[in-house]
C-alpha cells in the first residue's frame, strides 16, 4: 500500500486565490472588460481584504462573476493568461506547504493536489512542483474552442472525496498512513480521511469542525505562517 499526501491549493499552498490572480490577469490584460472588475467584483474584494464577511461565500461570489465573465471565451486566450499568472505569481506559496511537497516527494509518496481552481491552473501549479497527480474544476470547452459557462466543480467536500476514492483504488492509497493539507471546510472530508491531517491557516469554520469531534482533534495539526515564522498549534487551541 502507497502513502498519499493530498493538497488543497488555493490558502494552503498558494497564498491567495488562483481564479481570483487569473481574473484580476483577465482584466489586465484586456482580454475582459475592466468594468467587470472595477464593479462587483472589486467591491467584494475589497470587502474581504477588510474583513468584512466569510471568506468561503467571498471565493463563491468572485467565482461566480468570474464564471459569467469566461462564459465564450476563447481557450487560447485562457492558455496565454494561466501562463502568465504562473510564471509571475507561481511562487508566492507559504514555506511550509512548499517544503511539505518536497519532503513527501522525496519519501516517494504518491502528492496529489485536489483544488476548487481551475484546472489548466491546477495543472500547470502541479508541474512546476513536479506532482504527477492533480484535479481541479473543469471548465468545459466547445466545438469551437470556447469556453460554454458550464464547469464540474471540485471546491466542495462531496466531490473531493469522491476523487479521493477513486485515487486510493487506482494508486493503492493506505488513507491511516496518508496526509492531506487544507484551509476551508471544503476541505473537511478529504482532511477527515486520513491519519495526518494538517489544517494550514484554517478558517474558523473548519476548525471548530474538527474540535467538535474527539478523534479527528486528536489527530489533527494547525499550521499557521505568518511572516518568516511558522507556528504548530493544537487542534483544541481556544478560538474567537
Amino acid at each position: 500500500m502507497n502513502t498519499a499526501a493530498f493538497f488543497d491549493v488555493d490558502g494552503t499552498l498558494y497564498r491567495d486565490s488562483l481564479m481570483v490572480e487569473h481574473f484580476k490577469k483577465l482584466i489586465k490584460y484586456e482580454v475582459l472588460d475592466p468594468s467587470i472588475w472595477h464593479g462587483n467584483a472589486k467591491r467584494k474584494f475589497e470587502n474581504w481584504v477588510k474583513r468584512h464577511g466569510d471568506y468561503e461565500d467571498y471565493l463563491l461570489e468572485i467565482a461566480q462573476i468570474y464564471l459569467d465573465s469566461m462564459k465564450g471565451l476563447d481557450r487560447d486566450y485562457i492558455n496565454f493568461i494561466t501562463d502568465q499568472v504562473v510564471k509571475l505569481k507561481g511562487e508566492r506559496v507559504y514555506r511550509y506547504t512548499r517544503d511539505r511537497i518536497k519532503w513527501h516527494l522525496s519519501q516517494g509518496h504518491k502528492v496529489i493536489f485536489i483544488s476548487g481552481s481551475p484546472s489548466f491552473l491546477v495543472e500547470k501549479m502541479a508541474q512546476k512542483y513536479d506532482v504527477d497527480y492533480y484535479i481541479g474544476t473543469e471548465y468545459l470547452i466547445d466545438e469551437d474552442n470556447k469556453f460554454t459557462g458550464e464547469i464540474v466543480p471540485m471546491w466542495e467536500s462531496e466531490s473531493k472525496n469522491k476523487v479521493i476514492e477513486e485515487y486510493v483504488n487506482k494508486l493503492g492509497i493506505d488513507l491511516d498512513s496518508s496526509y492531506a493539507y487544507g484551509d476551508t471546510t471544503g476541505d473537511f472530508a478529504m482532511l477527515s480521511m486520513v491519519g495526518h491531517p494538517v489544517l494550514i491557516n484554517p478558517i474558523k469554520k473548519l476548525v471548530e469542525q474538527f474540535q467538535a469531534d474527539d478523534k479527528l482533534r486528536a489527530k489533527a495539526r494547525i499550521i499557521v505562517e505568518r511572516k518568516d515564522v511558522i507556528y504548530q498549534i493544537p487542534a483544541d487551541v481556544e478560538i474567537l
